[in-house]
């Protein structure tokens, strides 16, 4: 038997973004599983598992039980954004740490957020919520354009777009409602004002309701108006953080939380913070996997920690910088192309990892017909001593890659 405590995950997710967050907590917790397929790449790093589906709320919670019976279980985690609600159910039944299922919930809703941030004081977008069109064409005319159509409770930018003009608002309506109807908790849309600036996310960590911003990460979208993250830089000495961890802060505190990893989207608007949504887990797009490269702090073992009640290390123990940059093609297509020079990735030593998500054959579809899921070819990490070094080596290693497609006809 390990003498190691035991923390039972909810949803490894896929090993490409989310792989390093299970081979964290494994180097320092004894594992379990409760996962919707038969484990493959999970194996190393895991202890026991279940089969169950996840979608279902009764066959999750039984899966957890039936986990707890055969393992003395110290806390339930979960970096799935699906899974935050059934997480915090399971945890809860099974008498250990977590937040409640209402702070969960709304957490995944936006519209909730919003009510909560406006009552706390928090700054945040003006949000309407529009069920019709007729409805979103009422919300722009109290909030004026240009204006925000998203999903109530969605996530990954799928189905949010910026409309400039009345004549945009059919068009943008059916795309965000058909990004809200792949939600299984909320099928609303939003009408938000549009905050115009950089955007920005802040990586939290709270523990007994005191929350510390640990990085703060630049972001880069795609054109508009669409909000496709194109790629993300963490600099551990990033000015930025000291002005945006008060209002990351307050956000996290107006939602309820208590204790975990948060994901604080934001803009910054004319200077100032504007807050666009809190999510509780760790950032997607290998976010963490950022952090710990640019600072050494490790946020899946800090969600373990918080989840079994214990106290994380925030310690910094580097002082540099990250990026990732995604692969997406020029047009939609047929994927024809996709290499680096191998030369030039050989003998790179900041060059972190190339990774390709699709093959050769695949098609690749970019908005409004796709979204990140279905145009990304793959991505590369890159390390650096600040912003500044970091940029730049992204774009050296952008023109030793080539993604072609062949466009449809």
């Amino acid at each position: 038997m390990s003498a190691r405590p035991l923390v039972l995950v909810v949803s490894p997710g896929d090993e490409t973004y989310r792989g390093y967050c299970l081979e964290q907590v494994a180097a320092a917790y004894d594992v379990a599983l409760l996962t919707g397929i038969e484990p493959t790449w999970e194996k190393p790093f895991i202890v026991d598992h279940a089969v169950v589906d996840l979608s279902d709320p009764a066959a999750l919670l039984a899966g957890g039980r039936a986990l707890a019976e055969r393992h003395d279980l110290v806390g339930v985690v979960t970096w799935d954004e699906w899974h935050l609600v059934s997480a915090a159910r399971l945890a809860r039944a099974l008498g250990l740490s977590s937040n409640s299922v209402e702070v969960m919930r709304a957490c995944r809703n936006k519209a909730t957020a919003r009510t909560l941030f406006a009552r706390h004081g928090v700054p945040s977008a003006a949000s309407m919520r529009a069920r019709t069109l007729l409805g979103a064409g009422l919300a722009t005319m109290t909030l004026g354009y240009p204006a925000v159509l998203k999903p109530a409770a969605f996530a990954g930018s799928i189905g949010v777009i910026r409309v400039d003009r009345p004549e945009e608002l059919p068009a943008a309506f059916a795309f965000a409602s058909a990004g809200a109807s792949r939600s299984r908790e909320d099928t609303g849309v939003l009408v938000e004002e549009y905050l115009d600036g950089p955007e920005v996310s802040v990586e939290c960590i709270t523990y007994r309701g005191a929350t510390t911003a640990v990085a703060v990460t630049r972001k880069h979208l795609g054109p508009a108006p669409y909000f496709d993250e194109t790629g993300h830089t963490i600099d551990a000495t990033d000015p930025r953080l000291a002005q945006v961890a008060p209002v990351a802060a307050a956000a996290v505190k107006a939602l309820g939380i208590t204790d975990g990893v948060q994901h604080v989207e934001l803009r910054l608007v004319d200077g100032r913070p504007r807050l666009i949504e809190v999510n509780a887990r760790i950032g997607g797009d290998t976010i963490g996997h950022l952090v710990r490269l640019a600072t050494g702090i490790d946020l899946p073992k800090a969600a373990a920690d918080l989840a079994c009640g214990r106290i994380p290390d925030l310690t910094p123990t580097r002082n540099g910088a990250a990026g990732i940059r995604m692969l997406y093609p020029a047009a939609s297509g047929t994927l024809t192309e996709r290499h680096i020079n191998q030369p030039f990735a050989a003998h790179t030593s900041w060059l972190r990892q190339v990774q390709w998500i699709r093959e050769i054959g695949e098609q690749l579809h970019l908005p409004p017909d796709g979204d990140l899921f279905t145009a990304r070819a793959g991505f590369y990490i890159v390390t650096g001593r600040n912003t500044a070094e970091v940029t730049e080596r992204l774009d050296t290693t952008a023109d030793e890659i080539t993604v072609a497609t062949k466009a449809h006809r």
